[in-house]
């Protein structure tokens, strides 16, 4: 007997045969589709042009996909995403640049993605504990971030058969990086640790006030919770597992505590090469792995399947820094039935690109990935 979507998604958490591997486009903000992707795959499918694609990050030019692309596409999951802050909202300073409620400035020449170019802590070269006091800081329990957001969990809950997903976008370990710029960050570690931490701690608190609330109003109607912390490269740990159990890790533990309180399964994302982090993300009480990068180190499909496919579920793994965007469809229907055969059996796997789907990705390649899922997932 078919299986609805929600009951599919779930079976896949919980390690249950699912009727069908279950599959992901536009669930999370981190598995879903660039604007010029959108409309690239809404061409193709001979979609009306003025197809609704929800905007969902303006620095990474990222949408929400159309309901109909979802339907032709059968996909199983719909997201629900806490939202911008009444008080601190984007701030525009010219054409291709902007300053975020973290204060931290984006910019991009014409066609790229937007890249961090300045922040609060850019230019102090010896930090302190009091320089975190010298900047405003986001509000999480600002209104404009869950204006709508429970009626929308519970009209998909209560109408749809779709499972539901909160999503929250990146955590202390990215927005860090984002204030303070990516080679100062890697230097705190060893030479600045008291500010690093402070840092860290502060953004926690923020960032957990931001899944609190947001569960405190949706808790009854979505079915897992995503967010991410990049934590891997393509060659191995961002930083010795050592130093992320020591700095790290307690307050990657706060977030999960929060919403293992509303008895929530979490979908941890973090790309590159996680394998190192894995036993500490299962002690963590984190019940599903994304993007699953492929072509990073250590992350053969079946190795991990066999060494943690007990505790986790498997979430992405559909190559997409080079079968996607420059293999064949058929090249792509491979691809797929490999991460299927790895990761499928007995539950535990939900297909969908390695990331979002970039503007480079033929559209013929989108559907032809997510028609051998629902050819090969059964």
């Amino acid at each position: 007997m078919p299986m609805t979507h929600r009951e599919r998604v779930l079976a896949a958490i919980n390690h249950k045969q699912p009727d069908r591997v279950p599959i992901d486009l536009g669930g999370t903000l981190f598995t879903t589709v660039t604007e010029a992707a959108h409309d690239h795959l809404r061409a193709y499918l001979g979609l009306p042009a003025d197809a609704v694609a929800v905007p969902t990050s303006r620095r990474s030019s990222t949408v929400f996909p159309d309901e109909a692309i979802l339907r032709r596409l059968d996909i199983d999951l719909r997201p629900i995403a806490v939202g911008g802050p009444d008080g601190r909202p984007d701030r525009v300073v010219s054409e291709g640049a902007f300053v975020d409620e973290w204060g931290v400035t984006w910019t991009r020449v014409p066609g790229s993605h937007y890249i961090n170019t300045d922040g609060p802590f850019y230019h102090v070269e010896e930090p302190t504990l009091q320089d975190l006091e010298k900047i405003p800081w986001p509000d999480p329990a600002d209104p404009g971030r869950y204006r709508g957001l429970r009626e929308r969990a519970k009209q998909l809950s209560e109408t749809t058969d779709y499972a539901v997903a909160l999503t929250i976008g990146p955590g202390p370990v990215h927005l860090s990086q984002f204030m303070r710029g990516y080679g100062a960050w890697l230097e705190d570690i060893l030479l600045q640790q008291a500010f690093f931490e402070g840092l860290l701690e502060r953004i926690t608190e923020i960032f957990a006030g931001f899944i609190d609330r947001a569960l405190a109003e949706t808790s009854e109607y979505v079915d897992l919770v995503a967010y991410g912390d990049d934590i891997g490269t393509q060659k191995g740990p961002l930083i010795r597992p050592a130093l992320y159990r020591q700095l790290i890790k307690p307050r990657h533990r706060r977030l999960a505590e929060v919403v293992k309180k509303y008895h929530k399964p979490i979908l941890y994302h973090s790309c590159g090469s996680v394998y190192a982090f894995i036993p500490d993300l299962i002690d963590l009480g984190i019940e599903i792995l994304n993007p699953i990068q492929v072509r990073a180190a250590e992350m053969d499909t079946k190795r991990l399947k066999r060494e943690f496919g007990r505790d986790l579920c498997f979430w992405g793994g559909i190559d997409i820094q080079q079968v996607l965007p420059f293999g064949t469809p058929q090249q792509v229907r491979e691809e797929v039935k490999h991460r299927i055969d790895d990761l499928g059996n007995g539950g535990g796997y939900v297909v969908c690109p390695s990331h979002n789907l970039q503007p480079e990705v033929p559209p013929q390649n989108v559907v032809a990935m997510y028609e051998a899922a629902l050819e090969y997932g059964r």
